[in-house]
């Protein structure tokens, strides 16, 4: 059988930095276990727009459709403010998103227990805490028709279409439902079916998927701000939360804040099994590019790698790689080891990016 392959876009801004430090754990992994990992490295955002005049050139475009996996850095900055909304940085991130069809975004917001008190809630409230957010990413407002900015009459109005299929949201809560069994059994699905039609299809079609496919699953359903108010309330009672494009962008922010840091949460965002089973699969951190630390070896690595983590459970079936990898970023947190974003005490000395990583890649030995 042939390697599993990766495809790695570090992109913009801190995205390179902290891909070498997973970089550092995809070798560990290669060194201490069965499984050795095809990497190739491309340009994604402004690093591809420098090159290529594109945020995405056509031929990374087939690259990732033709690998396993693809891991991403982040894209965008303040030096490609001004340009044509086309070929913006983050042009490229959604083009991948919607050519690799990847309908199904998992966001985790899980509060490692050295952090709980660095949340800004109380620490009751987030100990312990391990949600699982599953945003459904190819459609509804970001990408229905029609869209833009037209004139009528004598003023500018700005249009964008909330639109869902049946078959957009039954493949979204299947996801949702799968999760669900792999974990508490548990599914919250938010909406606004108060207000919009297609939240009102949401409702329905969610329903019958789960009659008509798992019942076994527990499921109830909440209106999205109502969502929002019960994130910052008492998240622990929920498990896995089904949501769509637009409100799944929203409440997974609100979500990771409870965390304490952007820094530490990682995303898979999925499609359809491909020839060989694996789903067509991106995973990237939460985090953006942060233009104002790049390239001072600031940046916190651990949201990169375990994106990897994820790519470890989620596209390669290695579960106990995936738990020892993000054991490992427990144990240095729990031994103190912290880069800036994570300082509480006064006079605590933050370790690099790249020495965060060795620490990382040493609780992995």
């Amino acid at each position: 059988m042939s390697n599993p392959s990766l495809l790695i876009l570090p992109g913009d801004g801190i995205g390179p930095e902290v891909m070498a430090e997973v970089q550092k754990v995809i070798d560990w992994i290669g060194a201490n276990t069965d499984t050795q990992f095809d990497v190739t490295y491309d340009l994604v955002g402004g690093a591809a727009y420098d090159k290529h005049g594109v945020a995405l050139a056509d031929e990374t475009m087939e690259r990732a459709q033709a690998v396993d996996a693809v891991l991403l850095g982040a894209v965008g900055g303040p030096k490609y403010d001004n340009l044509d909304f086309a070929v913006k940085p983050e042009r490229g991130l959604l083009r991948l998103r919607k050519e690799m069809d990847l309908f199904s975004n998992l966001r985790p917001a899980q509060c490692f227990d050295a952090l709980a008190d660095f949340s800004s809630l109380k620490k009751d409230i987030v100990a312990g805490l391990d949600i699982m957010i599953v945003r459904e990413l190819t459609s509804g407002s970001y990408f229905g028709e029609p869209r833009g900015i037209f004139q009528d009459g004598n003023e500018r109005v700005g249009i964008n279409t909330h639109r869902y299929t049946e078959s957009e949201i039954a493949r979204a809560a299947r996801s949702a439902f799968e999760l669900a069994r792999r974990r508490s059994n548990k599914v919250c699905s938010m909406e606004k079916a108060n207000v919009m039609e297609a939240g009102i299809l949401w409702r329905d079609v969610v329903n019958e998927v789960h009659q008509a496919e798992y019942a076994d699953v527990e499921l109830s359903h909440m209106y999205a701000d109502n969502g929002a108010m019960q994130l910052v309330r008492a998240p622990k009672q929920f498990d896995v939360i089904l949501t769509d494009n637009l409100f799944g962008d929203i409440l997974s922010d609100c979500a990771a804040m409870l965390t304490g840091s952007l820094g530490m949460l990682p995303s898979a965002s999925l499609g359809a099994p491909m020839d060989n089973g694996r789903p067509k699969a991106l995973y990237e951190p939460v985090h953006g590019s942060a233009p104002d630390i790049a390239g001072q070896g600031k940046a916190n690595p651990s949201a990169c790698i375990l994106s990897f983590a994820m790519a470890l459970r989620y596209s390669f079936d290695m579960g106990d790689a995936a738990t020892k990898v993000e054991q490992a970023v427990e144990q240095v947190l729990a031994d103190g080891v912290r880069t800036a974003d994570l300082l509480q005490a006064e006079g605590q000395k933050p370790v690099s990016t790249s020495e965060m990583g060795d620490a990382i890649v040493a609780a992995l030995n």
